[in-house]
């Protein structure tokens, strides 16, 4: 089973929204929001819920990727995030998510027995290209026990 299908499968915000795992790499994680007239806000974009929850998912998604080998001992779980409304987003968003450190750093601070924490960078875009919101999701591995 592929993370996206796992997710789908195991999220029920990825089901909710529909979401599509377009790529899900340790270097990179595209996902696409389609464009839904449940979830469009008052200028007929897609409303920031669903783009904040689009974002999250594919930090989650990389996280995944990246890290999947130390879930044996260890739970990735967000810190903090940010999110900027560049532009208006109309229609179907894709958002693609990158490490902002080299996992091989990330997993020497667990193997040293501290609780590492490393930011995941998000840009979403129009199907034009345009940027219409920028996130950033701190995440953290936390140490089983």
């Amino acid at each position: 089973m592929s993370i996206g299908e796992l997710l789908a499968a195991t999220v029920p915000m990825v089901r909710t929204l529909n979401l599509e795992y377009l790529e899900t790499t340790p270097e990179k994680a595209v996902l696409v929001l389609p464009d839904q007239g449940e979830y469009r806000n008052h200028v007929g974009g897609p409303h920031a819920g669903a783009m904040f929850t689009l974002g999250e998912s594919a930090s989650g998604a990389i996280v995944l990727a990246a890290f999947g080998e130390q879930l044996s001992r260890a739970v990735p779980l967000p810190v903090h995030a940010e999110i900027a409304f560049k532009k208006i987003a109309l229609g179907p968003v894709t958002a693609t998510a990158t490490l902002g450190r080299p996992a091989v750093e990330v997993v020497a601070e667990l193997d040293a027995g501290k609780r590492p924490e490393f930011p995941v960078a998000v840009a979403i875009r129009r199907e034009d290209g345009a940027v219409t919101t920028e996130m950033t999701v701190v995440w953290t591995l936390r140490p089983n026990g």
